[in-house]
């Protein structure tokens, strides 16, 4: 088949609907589908089947910032690509925000399928915008959500029937790593994601003072940048001194990091609508402690895989997380069960579902 795949926000930025579009579309070319990505990108992709359509602008949303390209020539740029790759299938990610997915969705001839992975709690522009969103959802002729929590989002705004199909996890990437060398010694509790609000840093960084009082040799590793990155000046110098700050780590990077981890700490405090970070932990065997929250205990189970707590509870999240640093049964335990949970992620099951309803929606 010929496939294109619209990705919404900047290419060169983070985020978890990049990397999803970016495997999907390596593991449908494997498979040997004709692939075409159009997204917004400030440089241009190294990959030669993804074309960028526009430079980005970053818009405040749900407690972060979506890096999107709403320009009318990008919008021309897209009806162009379509006019030239001539697919038999769309597959719009996030396509109500106004960048590329929207346009690829109002242009193209082709049958559409579209991929809902916002998990807001609540987006009052969404909500007013309702109505006309409805009529523009016509165009969509199978609707997916990468969660329940994800489906109710949109569900209550748009109407209709959604297909549930996960986000994709390289599990043979994560599973199979060596530990990152050049770290600290001692036991390494992970963090990865974007230092903000919405991701928790500063609970993590709370729970971790906790933690290195009573256990001196714990080391905390951020992978990842953000304004609540100086949350680290409030620790002692004793325990900052423990705490590694990498930076923006390439995906691609991240594997080592996580098999060198002991515990994964994900304490977001709302809006997530899955947790890819989760998954790839399951995949890496790391014991889970997260915020149990819409999205998260979706894929956390908790006391099988992970262990989930309150949001925004600093006590309850250092709490768990030394029950798993001292409980060595529970710590193995929870280590086989995330390892046999992260297979339901693979990319190989979540492929043969999307190819499934992309001949679904072919044949429509």
């Amino acid at each position: 088949m010929r496939i294109l795949l619209a990705c919404p926000y900047a290419w060169d930025a983070p985020g978890g609907v990049q990397v999803h579009v970016r495997e999907l579309g390596e593991c449908l070319r494997d498979r040997g589908h004709a692939v075409l990505v159009l997204t917004p990108s400030a440089v241009k992709p190294s990959q030669p089947w993804v074309v960028a359509v526009g430079r980005p602008v970053a818009i405040p949303y749900n407690k972060s910032g979506a890096p999107i390209c709403p320009w009318p020539a990008s919008a021309r740029r897209v009806r162009e690509a379509l006019r030239r790759f001539r697919p038999d299938v769309v597959h719009a990610h996030e396509p109500l925000t106004p960048s590329t997915s929207m346009f690829a969705t109002l242009w193209t001839p082709a049958p559409v399928v579209a991929t809902f992975h916002s998990g807001a709690e609540r987006s009052y522009l969404f909500d007013l915008a309702a109505p006309m969103l409805r009529r523009f959802a016509r165009r969509i002729g199978i609707r997916v959500a990468v969660s329940e929590a994800a489906a109710a989002f949109a569900r209550g705004r748009l109407g209709g029937d959604f297909e549930i199909v996960p986000n994709g996890t390289d599990v043979e990437a994560f599973a199979r790593a060596e530990p990152a060398t050049g770290l600290p010694g001692g036991r390494r509790i992970l963090f990865v994601g974007r230092l903000d609000e919405r991701k928790g840093f500063s609970v993590a960084v709370g729970a971790f003072a906790l933690l290195a009082e009573r256990h001196p040799d714990l080391v905390l590793v951020v992978a990842g940048d953000g304004p609540n990155r100086a949350a680290v000046h409030a620790l002692p110098p004793a325990v900052r001194e423990s705490v590694v700050l990498l930076g923006p780590v390439a995906h691609e990077a991240l594997p080592p990091y996580y098999a060198a981890a002991d515990l994964f700490l994900a304490p977001s405090v709302g809006g997530e609508s899955f947790g890819m970070v989760l998954t790839e932990a399951l995949a890496a065997g790391i014991p889970v402690v997260a915020s149990d929250i819409p999205g998260y205990r979706e894929v956390v189970r908790d006391g099988e895989d992970g262990l989930l707590v309150p949001p925004r509870d600093v006590d309850a999240l250092a709490a768990a997380a030394e029950r798993v640093l001292t409980d060595g049964e529970l710590a193995v335990r929870l280590r086989s069960g995330a390892r046999a949970r992260a297979e339901e992620f693979s990319w190989d099951a979540v492929t043969d579902r999307l190819e499934a309803i992309y001949r679904e929606a072919a044949r429509t």
